[in-house]
Order: structure tokens, then sequence, then C-alpha cells
């Protein structure tokens, strides 16, 4: 099945450079470009893209807040992989927690832009390991105390799921949790997909976040 790609940047180089670099690729379409966070939310209703390149900074309606009304849209199965100039600005941090599947610096490669389009599209986090250490330094600087864990949904989980979901929140892949619990990875990816089921998730990113915000997990010192 082709991706169908929406870029939303209000940098017209960067949306008609990304739309040629993905377009070479098998596999992948550009259907759209939006000018803004407004025009993104609204082309996203138009052309029900699989992924949405978001920039985060844009005028009218900034990209956190599309993310937000993106995948907070009943049934929206959209993805969305954030485009920043910085390794992890500040604005990152808020993106996951708004929706987004993952980040991309604007100056990757065709190739490195390829595969974090088919990462997101397939479901995956497109969190390097780098970029989860940071992540959990931010939870740590937000977080005033530690929390018990939320048990609305958390108890659904079995103990199995729970310590998976514990793993991916550390920023371990399949292969290394699987490492880790001595299973084969084709029993990691059930259970992960069985954890993103009962808690409503829509990806291992939200998982993680997920994870950490519910006190199921909580950054060293805490």
């Amino acid at each position: 099945m082709t991706i169908r790609v929406l870029i939303a940047d209000d940098q017209m180089m960067v949306r008609q450079g990304f739309t040629v670099l993905l377009n070479a690729e098998p596999g992948i379409e550009v259907v759209g470009q939006a000018v803004d966070g407004l025009d993104a939310v609204g082309k996203v209703a138009e052309l029900a893209p699989d992924v949405v390149l978001m920039d985060i900074r844009m005028p009218r309606l900034g990209g956190i807040d599309a993310t937000r009304s993106i995948t907070g849209a009943p049934g929206s199965t959209v993805r969305v992989l954030v485009l920043t100039t910085f390794d992890l600005d500040e604005y990152v941090y808020e993106a996951l927690r708004a929706g987004a599947s993952g980040f991309l610096l604007k100056d990757a490669s065709a190739a490195e832009l390829a595969r974090a389009v088919r990462v997101v599209a397939a479901g995956d986090a497109l969190l390097a390991p780098n970029i989860t250490k940071r992540l959990i330094a931010e939870f740590s600087r937000v977080s005033s105390a530690p929390r018990a864990p939320s048990r609305d949904r958390v108890g659904d989980l079995t103990g199995r799921e729970t310590e998976v979901l514990s793993l991916v929140a550390q920023g371990l892949s399949n292969a290394e949790i699987a490492g880790r619990l001595v299973v084969a990875e084709q029993t990691v990816k059930t259970h992960v997909s069985r954890i993103l089921v009962k808690l409503g998730l829509r990806d291992r990113t939200q998982a993680a976040v997920y994870a950490y915000e519910s006190g199921l997990v909580r950054p060293a010192g805490y």
C-alpha cells in the first residue's frame, strides 16, 4: 500500500524539497501541502493522509495545537511526525504529549526522511535512544513529586504486559526487550499490540508517555 503524506510547513522551500524527495521513494506519495497548522487540520480532513510531516513553529495555528487537533479527532489514525530545526528543542516534549509519534530534523537525508515516514506509518515510535533519555530527563524536570500508578487502565494489563510497557518506556526496541525477557521477538510484538489496545493508545511513543505520566514508571531519582 502507498503511504499518503501531507507536508505542513510555512517555508515553501521545505515543502517543495520534501515533496520531491518523498515522491521519488517507492510506496510513498505526497498528497498535499499545508502552509500552517490551521491549513494542515483542514487538509487532513480533506485528503486523509496516513502521515503528516508537521513543523512546530507556524503562523495562525502552531504545530503542537494542530497535532493535538488531528490526533484527537474521533477515529483518527493519522500519524504525525514533527519537523524541527534543533536536535530537541523545548517544544518536542509537548508535541509528543499532543499525540506526535516522533520527530525528525529538517536537515535529514532523503533516506532518513523516507525511513521515518515508513516507521511512523507502521505505528512504531521514532525516538532514538539518546532522545528517549532526554525525554525521560524532561519528565524528571516537570514532575514535582512521585505519583502512584494510575489504576484506571494500567490495572487491565497482565504482569508481563506491565513489564513490557516499562521497558518500552525506557526506549528498548522489541528485539532488546525479547533479549531481556528471554522470549521471541514476535511475543514482544504481541504484548505491545495488546498494551496499545488495552490502554487505548496510538503507538509506542504514546505508550512511553503514558507509562511516565501514569506513574507506572518513574524517572531516576524519584
